[in-house]
């Protein structure tokens, strides 16, 4: 793991150096992709040499996520990693082909650096974990599993298909959504009352439903590691004060298939239940830029589109604009980059965004 920058100016050389290494990896032919070899040569420049910060990834201009769907993964795969199998994960989307991203290791170093950051109290070690979220190809399933497993602990899973939810809601068959999760909310009580279980996995309206079952205190759950598309500071001191009844560490988190995971800034109650997330930079690096000049950053404290460049060997994505807006946040002590606010669905995206379970 690489030393953790002291302040902004450290964590922009960081990143600098990061970029100076990863891209020439994509881009060489002796260890570089089929997909950025080929998109080199018809660019007509060279980013192996070209590029020698992140200012330059400019010259890339937007990831189109459509790629993601049409080619082939294997596409995407490394030189270095020819003859070497690997996972292939699914975002969420809901209808038609999914985007797909290929990886080996990278889940497992995001979850390994993030169990760096969880109380041992909250989240004990050699216990057991419960994952009631979305599993099948995606790569949370692994990554949550994983995570359990680093701190010596097993996980027990509740399977969910959100496409399947929102495909019902969309459709306009609220009672069957609903029933879904009553189905996967009986399975979670079902695991509670006969195993025992210290830390939890859900997103804020699983969570919510599950509590009006069950005194998630009173279950033994210590810690929740909580994921979802938009928790606003009226949902998170909900969640906290009322849901988790101020006994139960709650640890919010922004990630997803492209990503990896954001770390929470750790002081949310100070912050009025504002949430803040850093993305693992030099891993990952998240902007919020204008929504109509998206080469321009937002200022601090105000509302933009989310930016996201993915940095690792495994797989580089370069100013991929996401399906989320959130506030523009300043660089923190733990994490000297700016960070990303109460993130939610870009309001100005054409199509309506159905958020099903999350």
């Amino acid at each position: 793991m690489s030393t953790r920058p002291q302040d902004p100016e450290q964590a922009r050389a960081q990143l600098d150096a990061h970029i100076r290494e990863i891209v020439p990896w994509h881009f060489s032919p002796e260890t570089g992709s089929p997909f950025w070899l080929e998109w080199a040569q018809k660019a007509g420049w060279d980013p192996a040499h070209e590029v020698q910060g992140f200012d330059d990834l400019v010259r890339f201009g937007h990831f189109d996520g459509e790629h993601l769907r049409v080619e082939q993964p294997e596409r995407f795969a490394p030189k270095a990693y020819a003859g070497k199998p690997f996972t292939i994960f699914e975002t969420g989307g809901t209808t038609g082909m999914p985007k797909q991203r290929i990886g080996w290791e990278d889940y497992k170093i995001d979850y390994s650096e993030f169990s760096e950051t969880l109380d041992d109290d909250a989240f004990p070690r050699n216990h057991y974990w419960l994952m009631m979220g979305p599993t099948g190809p995606r790569r949370l399933r692994l990554s949550i599993e994983h995570l359990a497993n680093v701190r010596g602990c097993s996980c027990y899973f509740i399977d969910l298909d959100p496409r399947w939810v929102k495909r019902l809601i969309r459709e306009g068959h609220g009672d069957q959504a609903k029933a879904y999760m009553v189905h996967v909310v009986d399975q979670a009580v079902t695991i509670l009352k006969h195993r025992k279980v210290s830390a939890l996995f859900t997103t804020p309206k699983l969570l919510e439903a599950l509590s009006e079952r069950v005194s998630i205190p009173e279950a033994g759950i210590q810690g929740v590691f909580c994921g979802g598309t938009e928790m606003s500071p009226q949902i998170l001191r909900f969640l906290v004060e009322e849901v988790l009844e101020d006994e139960v560490k709650l640890v919010p988190t922004y990630g997803n298939t492209l990503m990896g995971l954001a770390h929470s800034k750790p002081t949310l109650r100070e912050d009025g239940y504002s949430v803040t997330y850093h993305a693992p930079q030099p891993r990952a690096v998240l902007r919020v830029v204008q929504p109509e000049a998206t080469d321009e950053l937002v200022d601090y404290d105000a509302w933009g589109r989310v930016e996201l460049t993915t940095l690792t060997r495994e797989f580089f994505m370069p100013r991929f604009l996401e399906r989320d807006e959130a506030i523009r946040r300043r660089p923190y002590d733990e994490y000297p980059w700016d960070g990303v606010g109460e993130v939610r669905p870009f309001r100005a995206n054409e199509e309506k965004i159905v958020e099903g379970v999350y």
